[in-house]
């Protein structure tokens, strides 16, 4: 019996087609999905699904239904920003292998005919988009004046500087090869983005490029990306992209610990920037620096909630990582620990560096913004108070709308056509010229009929 109680998946999206990054905002380019990039995270579903839903598997989540999905135990969200489009298409594609078609999802009619969902029972999983605008959980480094200051802070550092002089060499030798682009380290990712798209979509250029240079160019990229989405302080801004990751994190796994939560599997499908801080947040780059840097296509970070060996009744938490397509998962622990980390103590160690709210977005990134109404990683993103101030200007508007009736309908009587011969009087006749009409003989006295 496995102890496995349930597990967060954090996954990067697969290939697509060159996408630039402004060097000092993070200001993104539109890009597009390609087939291989499907195929990458298609593999890491299938992938996934032989690793937390066969009844083999050591990591086996043994009470979730595997077959056909539950969306009470499966939630997945998708970043919609700057590689939104991708970023949803390999969500899809993910999922695909996740819970591939099965003949066992139809439907028997009334009439007692079945039908299967399409392409062989193909099973529609639904995906929360996280817009930045309304979210800033999965891209809370654009529009930071705060992130902004940090890059330009890295750039000026004195490590920034030996590393970009160290490089001249390099992006002498690569300039013919990017076509017009700058050859600095500070659009190291560009370079690197722009020249491995090539290599693996352009036959032409893969057969003209010098061997090496892809590699320098992702080690120049690595040291690039890693600089700006770390810092030296666990709640600085330079953590920013995990800092705000961070509380969907840790309240999915309460949720995954609490018994009368169905949730057992949460997927974000996002961008490469919040594994890079959280790498360095839960200090997983000091027992294995390899990892710090750039993730590969279609990579996962998987947090999984065990329960403790007997007698131990505390729940544990195991942290994965699979660079890519290629290999197994492998296991990384944080906070120095040799061996999983109670869950208690994961929660306790970082909770105070997650960013929550809109407001403490905001005040984060010094952007003069103190509305609370947007809250980080939220299900529903606007609060009782928006919807007050909605109705406030509904009752308003209703009341305007219901004067205006009134003097409209007092000037239609005063300009009243009237007929040869009419005999009516003043607008307020005395009571004994109104008509009898007569009463109803079943209404008591001081009980008006309707």
């Amino acid at each position: 019996m496995t102890d496995v109680l349930g597990v967060l998946v954090i996954a990067r999206n697969g290939d697509r087609t060159e996408y630039y990054q402004d060097p000092k905002t993070y200001e993104s380019s539109y890009t597009e999905s390609t087939a291989l990039g499907a195929a990458e995270s298609h593999q890491l579903g299938s992938f996934l699904r032989s690793t937390y839903m066969s009844s083999s598997s050591p990591s086996y989540i043994a009470d979730m239904k595997t077959d056909l999905v539950d969306t009470h135990e499966v939630h997945v969200h998708a970043k919609a920003g700057g590689e939104g489009t991708v970023i949803f298409d390999s969500a899809i594609a993910l999922l695909q292998g996740l819970f591939p078609p099965n003949p066992a999802n139809k439907i028997v009619l009334a009439n007692e005919t079945t039908v299967v969902a399409p392409l062989g029972g193909y099973q529609y999983v639904p995906i929360e988009t996280v817009e930045p605008g309304n979210d800033k959980s999965l891209e809370p480094w654009t529009d930071c004046p705060a992130f902004e200051q940090h890059i330009s802070n890295v750039y000026s550092s004195s490590e920034f500087k030996k590393t970009a002089k160290a490089a001249e060499p390099f992006y002498g030798a690569v300039r013919d090869y990017v076509f017009g682009r700058p050859t600095t380290l500070e659009n190291a990712w560009n370079i690197h983005d722009y020249i491995s798209t090539e290599l693996s979509h352009n036959k032409t250029y893969a057969h003209r490029l010098p061997p090496t240079l892809v590699e320098q160019a992702r080690g120049f990229a690595d040291f690039h990306e890693n600089a700006v989405f770390s810092d030296k302080d666990v709640g600085g801004i330079g953590n920013l992209a995990g800092r705000t990751i961070l509380h969907t994190v840790l309240s999915s796994l309460q949720r995954i610990a609490f018994n009368g939560d169905p949730l057992q599997f949460l997927l974000i499908e996002t961008s490469y920037q919040p594994f890079i801080s959280l790498f360095h947040m839960l200090e997983m780059v000091k027992e294995s620096p390899e990892i710090a840097g750039i993730p590969n296509y279609a990579s996962a970070l998987a947090f999984e909630l065990r329960r403790g060996p007997a007698p131990e009744d505390r729940d544990f938490i195991r942290i994965k990582f699979k660079n890519g397509t290629n290999g197994d998962f492998e296991t990384y622990h944080a906070f120095g620990h040799k061996s999983d980390i109670a869950a208690t103590e994961f929660i306790y160690r970082i909770e105070n560096y997650a960013i929550t709210s809109q407001k403490q977005w905001a005040a984060a990134c010094s952007s003069g913004l103190d509305d609370d109404w947007l809250h980080i990683g939220s299900q529903n993103a606007i609060s009782s108070t928006v919807f007050a101030i909605l109705a406030a200007v509904f009752l308003l508007g209703m009341f305007v709308l219901s004067k205006f009736v009134k003097s409209a309908r007092a000037k239609a009587q005063n300009t009243r056509i009237r007929l040869a011969d009419d005999e009516v009087s003043q607008s307020n006749p005395p009571q004994s010229q109104y008509p009898n009409y007569g009463t109803l003989s079943n209404v008591g006295p001081g009980i008006a009929p309707f």
